[in-house]
């Protein structure tokens, strides 16, 4: 059988494929009024269409734990019932085509309150639904970007909680897998690394006060999330700096004190925390580092970054190198990826009994 659809199991849940896909804002939510936040039927039609297509598991995009946590004043949130409630419907059609839901937990920090890429991604102020973004040093992402507050201790712990009461509300949701969003220079990503973290008290300075903000994130997480199910952590594998940044061997060194602290599964990305880096972007290019932490590590890891043909996925599963693919890009071209890989590599998916036509 295809090394790619081998069912997987973490905890008590079974992943029934290897082919996953990553969370992908789709900056499509309501940026004010009672719906704020909440999914709609957009999101109804884009996810089902990828469980539909025959994807194992499916992380819903980086959802914010507040307002001030989202990306932009379109992205998803779960900070109140509603949103909830609207995620409810979501939840139910994946499992009811045999697709695990999963929901990636998010604060963007000093990358918040900015417009859509379509409209050019710039930071957006108060006239435009915006807000003023935090981090853990006042030092702005790139030119043209605000300077962040710098967050107090208390205002650390309060997004702490915020986390904790998103993973409540998730669960409510009927998600079954949580993802703590530490990549790509959002928050979590922004304490870890000392190009963004300057700070001299005991949330920076040394690696043990770097990570003090992820590990008590994933803490409150896991407390109040089932110990049957599994929680994952994102994370940018490089900074891509020569220098003063976050490295391969953090990495490393980190996903021990993650699994340690209760988290199943590292899904390894780059980059996202540095403007003006040059990242060699190519078919694979990040999965060497997922490879890395699986061949160094006992964590279990996830690999992305242009992931296009069958039997490329196919090969990084089978040999080892990651314990399934998140196919970002190929699944906006191509909802029913899956399908299409199943027939080329003689796996099993499912498949709608209203597309049976199509088998």
């Amino acid at each position: 059988m295809s090394a790619l659809f081998e069912p997987y199991a973490l905890r008590e849940v079974t992943i029934p494929n290897r082919v996953w896909m990553p969370p992908m804002c789709q900056y499509s939510a309501a940026p004010e009024g009672p719906d704020t936040g909440a999914p709609n039927d957009w999101h109804f039609a884009h996810y089902g269409a990828r469980a539909a297509g025959g994807t194992g598991l499916i992380v819903v995009e980086a959802t914010g734990v507040s307002p001030e946590g989202r990306i932009s004043p379109w992205d998803l949130g779960i900070w109140n019932d509603t949103q909830v409630e609207a995620f409810r419907r979501i939840t139910r059609f994946l499992v009811s085509q045999g697709t695990v839901p999963a929901i990636q937990l998010a604060h963007a920090g000093r990358k918040a309150s900015t417009d859509r890429p379509w409209k050019g991604g710039a930071p957006v102020g108060p006239d435009s639904y915006g807000w003023q973004p935090v981090a853990p040093s006042a030092i702005p992402f790139a030119d043209g970007h605000p300077v962040p507050a710098e967050l107090t201790v208390d205002g650390i712990q309060e997004i702490v909680g915020q986390f904790a009461d998103a993973a409540r509300r998730a669960l409510a949701a009927g998600f079954e897998i949580a993802e703590i969003h530490g990549a790509h220079g959002y928050l979590i990503n922004e304490f870890l690394s000392p190009h963004s973290n300057h700070r001299t008290d005991e949330y920076g300075g040394s690696y043990e006060n770097r990570t003090r903000f992820a590990l008590q994130v994933v803490d409150a997480v896991r407390a109040v999330w089932p110990q049957d199910k599994p929680l994952f952590f994102r994370i940018s594998a490089t900074d891509w700096l020569e220098q003063d940044g976050w490295t391969a061997d953090d990495t490393v060194r980190f996903a021990a004190d993650l699994k340690a602290h209760g988290i199943d599964l590292l899904d390894v990305s780059t980059g996202g925390n540095a403007s003006g880096v040059h990242i060699p972007v190519g078919p694979g290019y990040q999965v060497p580092f997922a490879a890395r932490v699986k061949a160094e590590t006992s964590l279990p890891v996830a690999a992305v970054g242009l992931i296009i043909e069958a039997e490329q996925a196919e090969k990084i599963v089978a040999n080892d190198e990651a314990d399934a693919v998140l196919l970002g890009r190929e699944l906006l071209r191509n909802p029913s990826w899956a399908r299409h890989a199943a027939r080329e590599l003689g796996g099993d998916v499912h498949v709608p009994d209203q597309y049976h036509r199509s088998v």
